[in-house]
């Protein structure tokens, strides 16, 4: 059996987490909001059409905070069509997505919907094929207490007392040529700092996140975050990074080695957005928002047929990735990434929620199951609150296809309030057990209370409607020492530390 260790110290610490770094995303894309969250005439549907059984699964996830309308989708959407009577709203076509949007559910129904799930909303305005203005009424409509225009129309569709949304994305990747309307950096970074400024004209609690670059190897990557920083940095609170993984080659070693590229995006927009702050002499510290991020790969040719036949359909089932084990380590990994980057990853879109590239799955009038990734998000979520530590870890190394000197053993570890200690941790070899050895002396005398481990033999196994415990968590036997803890082969772990109980 391989080996390795990690020490900890209580004073080596990275930072305190953020809990919306375990947020997540709906767009009106797909069947994410139309027979996902929202399904009147379900059996499980309450009295605003929102299936309770989908809910349940979303509070199992403790899901902080969640961002909407999109996403790709909102480049072209108007905000003012998803609010009023609904036999009122407009249909439009979604040129995002090639669909069309009936607006039955919009603002007033997600914010409504949000509370029930226990999550805040982050609302993206338009700037693709809108801008400054309908930015600032969105806002004082939302947050605004009343006799305004905007405001008062509020408490008539049915809101008396203000949304309060104090997180706002200003437009969605606008750095991509795919984007309705996309613009160059200093176009995005004008546009951006003149809509913030309303914005926080209107209601200055909010936070603004900036649009960074939609992909760490898209081109402009890097010379795009400098040069609209440069316009915006004092009015904006975060900069964003979306990051989608894949595994077309097959190739599982390379694949779990992928989230070291994630790091080094990371590091490199805080590095970019720290060489604006010296430039402009601030004192302020711009941190980042990974508000899209999950594996995207399985769906696309699928994608490609439903596009084809289904031109201008809707709640059609796009981007409906069925996650196996391997991608299940992967959401591990990336989680343990956000969490030793606490100090600047401050929030976070597991993209998407519900149906589209998601964790939970439902089908039309039946029923919802989770999936593999399911898992690794509700354990992060459930113990990775409080203060992230500064592991150092000791384990054998490998390369891949495309990584070098990749470790067997990822680890976050993570201290809760109640003086608690919780290891993520991921075993990359896909043969072999690692024992591992944890030094925390500085904690006092301290022992493994449980060990969950998710591992299955197959690593394209996956979780269905009939079988949705393929891959599920099984509780591994508690350990004597904390020199002795193993970790099977291509697994993800949670091992919980506490004092021993006195008395």
């Amino acid at each position: 059996m391989k080996k390795a260790s990690v020490i900890l110290d209580k004073d080596y610490t990275i930072s305190e987490i953020d809990q919306r770094i375990y947020g997540s995303f709906i767009e009106h894309l797909g069947r994410a909001v139309y027979t996902g969250i929202y399904e009147p005439g379900h059996r499980l549907a309450d009295e605003q059409g929102f299936r309770k059984d989908v809910l349940e699964m979303v509070r199992e996830l403790n899901v902080p905070v969640v961002r909407y309308p999109g996403g790709n989708f909102v480049s072209g959407f108007n905000w003012e069509d998803s609010v009023g009577p609904v036999e009122s709203r407009p249909a439009r076509l979604d040129l995002a997505w090639g669909t069309t949007e009936t607006n039955e559910f919009g603002l007033h129904e997600f914010v409504d919907w949000a509370k029930k799930a226990n999550a805040q909303v982050m609302y993206a305005v338009n700037l693709g094929t809108r801008g400054p203005d309908c930015a600032r009424n969105a806002v004082e409509y939302a947050n605004h207490k009343g006799g305004t225009y905007w405001s008062n129309l509020r408490i008539k569709n049915g809101a008396k007392e203000p949304f309060d949304i104090k997180l706002w994305c200003l437009g969605n990747e606008m750095d991509g040529p795919w984007q309705m309307c996309g613009k160059t950096a200093y176009e995005y970074g004008r546009v951006a700092n003149e809509t913030a400024k309303l914005m926080k004209l209107v209601d200055p609690s909010i936070e603004l996140v900036a649009c960074g670059s939609s992909s760490y190897r898209i081109k402009t990557f890097g010379e795009w975050e400098y040069t609209m920083l440069n316009e915006c940095y004092d009015r904006v609170d975060y900069v964003s990074l979306h990051r989608y993984f894949k595994n077309k080659e097959n190739d599982a070693e390379d694949y779990l080695a992928s989230t070291l590229e994630l790091d080094e995006f990371i590091h490199t927009v805080a590095a970019i957005c720290d060489a604006v702050k010296g430039k402009k002499h601030s004192k302020k510290t711009l941190q980042l928002s990974l508000d899209e991020w999950n594996v995207w790969y399985h769906s696309n040719e699928q994608d490609q047929e439903i596009f084809r036949d289904n031109a201008w359909g809707r709640k059609l089932p796009l981007l409906e990735d069925v996650y196996n084990f391997e991608d299940a380590l992967l959401v591990g990994l990336t989680l343990i990434s956000m969490i030793r980057n606490a100090d600047r990853v401050k929030i976070g879109c597991l993209a998407q929620l519900v149906n589209v590239i998601a964790p939970i799955m439902t089908r039309e009038g039946g029923g919802v199951w989770a999936q593999t990734i399911f898992y690794p998000v509700m354990a992060a979520s459930k113990y990775g609150r409080g203060i992230s530590l500064l592991p150092k870890v000791i384990c054998d190394r490998y390369t891949s296809r495309n990584f070098d000197d990749v470790p067997v053993i990822d680890l976050a570890a993570v201290q809760a309030e109640d003086g608690s200690v919780t290891l993520f941790v991921v075993n990359r070899d896909l043969k072999d057990a690692v024992e591992l050895s944890c030094d925390i002396r500085s904690f006092g005398e301290m022992r493994v209370v449980s060990h969950a481990a998710l591992h299955h033999d197959d690593m394209k196994a996956v979780n269905t409607e009939a079988h949705p415990d393929t891959v599920k968590p099984v509780e591994l036997a508690v350990p004597k020492s904390l020199d002795s803890i193993v970790l099977p082969a291509a697994s993800w772990n949670v091992i919980r530390l506490m004092k021993p109980m006195e008395g």
